[in-house]
């Protein structure tokens, strides 16, 4: 990551955090363009960390009640380069991932894609 591209992952991370998210781990910025990987929770929609694309070590925690929300909420945003559904039960996993609306949706796996594979996104992320 570029030192420029740290600093604009920090604006975003400062910015939720301004806004009354809380950071639980993480989110400085160290020598070299290093970002220290952070988890947000308390994320909403007029924050820079739910509207934008976050490209760096930042994982945004949600508490939903069910997989209808879930799906909404992932949904409710201009980007869709990618998305991960974790569950036990991975056929249940694999319905909520195909309700998705990325360009790569993984299960059980944060990336199954490599680099000899085409990928893209919709919406506003990749060819969308």
């Amino acid at each position: 990551m570029s030192r420029k591209a740290a600093e604009g992952l920090l604006a975003q991370v400062r910015d939720a955090v301004d806004r009354g998210a809380t950071l639980h781990v993480g989110g400085e910025l160290a020598e070299h363009g290093w970002f220290t990987p952070a988890v947000l929770t308390g994320v909403t929609p007029d924050m820079r960390a739910y509207r934008e694309e976050l490209f760096g070590p930042v994982a945004v925690v949600y508490s939903v009640s069910d997989d209808d929300e879930a799906v909404a909420l992932a949904n409710d945003v201009p980007f869709g380069l990618g998305g991960a559904v974790f569950s036990s039960d991975e056929q249940r996993a694999i319905a909520v991932a195909s309700r998705l609306e990325v360009g790569m949706a993984n299960v059980n796996t944060s990336a199954g894609e490599g680099a000899d594979v085409p990928f893209g996104g919709t919406k506003r992320s990749g060819f969308g």
